[in-house]
C-alpha cells in the first residue's frame, strides 16, 4: 500500500493555534463491552502498525486562539487529529493513512458545523477517497477522530463499515472539545464486533494541544506492560 511518511520529531515544536469548534452527529448503540487493558505483549513493530485519522482543519480566520481545530507547524496548516497523528508515527514508526473523503468539508467553521449536522441528518455514508491497499499486514490500528457532538464523524462510519478489523487491536485517539469521547470507543466496539478496542485511548482537549507531545509519548509508553 501507498505509505504516507512524514515523521514529526515531538520536541521543539512551535505550535500555533487558530479558532475552531465541534461539529454535530450522534452516537450509537450496541452490546460489545470494548476492552480497558493495555496490549498485552505490548506494540509490535512499526510495519505492524496502522495510524488512520479522519482530520479537518478549519481554514478561516488568521489568529492564534486557544480552542483551535488546527495547528500551524513551522508554517504547515494541520488538522489537530492529523497532528497526533504524526507524532504518533514518531513514537512508534507506524504507516500513517489519512482517511479522506470524496467530497470536501468546509473550511468555515458555521458552514462546517451545518455540513455535519446535515450529513448526520441524513445518515450519509460520504465516499472515500482513500482505499487501504494491505490491511492483513497490520495488528494494531491507531484510530483518530474529532468528537462531532458526542459522537463519530460520518465519514469513520463508511470507514468502519467498509473495513473488517476482526482479530486486530484498535485504539482509539482525539483531540476534542471538550467531551473527550463520549461513547464513540462504545461506537467503534459495536461496528467492529471483531476486533478488541481498547477503551483507554488517547483524549486531549484542544486546548491542551500544545502539550500533546509529552502526552502521546506517555501514552505510547504505558501500553506496554
Amino acid at each position: 500500500m501507498k505509505r504516507w511518511t512524514a515523521r514529526l520529531l515531538a520536541a521543539g515544536l512551535a505550535l500555533t493555534l487558530a479558532a475552531c469548534g465541534s461539529t454535530p452527529a450522534t452516537g450509537g448503540t450496541g452490546q460489545t463491552a470494548p476492552a480497558t487493558a493495555s496490549l498485552s505483549e505490548g506494540l509490535p513493530s512499526g510495519d505492524r502498525i496502522l495510524i488512520a485519522y479522519f482530520s479537518v482543519p478549519e481554514t478561516d480566520g488568521v489568529d492564534a486562539v486557544s480552542g483551535a481545530s488546527r495547528v500551524v507547524v513551522d508554517g504547515t496548516v494541520l488538522g489537530n487529529n492529523q497532528y497526533l497523528a504524526q507524532l504518533l508515527q514518531a513514537e512508534t514508526g507506524g504507516d500513517l493513512f489519512p482517511i479522506e473523503t470524496v467530497q470536501t468539508y468546509p473550511g468555515s467553521h458555521d458552514a462546517l458545523l451545518d455540513f455535519a449536522y446535515q450529513e448526520r441528518s441524513d445518515g450519509a455514508r460520504p465516499a472515500l477517497a482513500t482505499q487501504l491497499e494491505n490491511l492483513d499486514q497490520y495488528d494494531v490500528i491507531f484510530l483518530g477522530y474529532p468528537n462531532w457532538n458526542s459522537d463519530l464523524p460520518m465519514p469513520l462510519y463508511t470507514f468502519l463499515e467498509t473495513y473488517d478489523f476482526s482479530g486486530k487491536t484498535i485504539l482509539p485517539f482525539t483531540a476534542h472539545g471538550g467531551s473527550s469521547f463520549s461513547r464513540t470507543v462504545q461506537t467503534i466496539a459495536d461496528l467492529q464486533p471483531g476486533a478488541t478496542v481498547v477503551e483507554d485511548g488517547l483524549a486531549i482537549s484542544r486546548n491542551d494541544v500544545p502539550q500533546a507531545p509529552e502526552a502521546v509519548s506517555q501514552w505510547v509508553a504505558g501500553l506496554t506492560p
